[in-house]
């Protein structure tokens, strides 16, 4: 009989062990998910950055065209 609930046991410890592998698993990909759309985000925002910043510079670029030509 003992040998019946040793079985039993280690049955028991090895679908713990299998479910916690599975938590840990999709634990893993939501992180990875959340990182990659975080990512993703930073990225566009890079973007938003670059435009405003070479937006800005040819607007100052076009004051200084038009102060130098209509300097007297």
């Amino acid at each position: 009989m003992p040998d019946a609930a040793e079985d039993q046991n280690q049955a028991e410890t090895q679908n713990q062990a299998e479910t916690q592998n599975q938590h840990d698993t999709q634990d893993q990909h939501d992180r990875e998910q959340r990182h990659l759309a975080q990512e993703k985000k930073n990225e566009r925002l890079v973007w938003w950055y670059l435009a405003y910043f070479l937006f800005g510079i040819h607007i100052i670029a076009f004051i200084m065209i038009y102060a130098v030509t209509h300097a007297e």
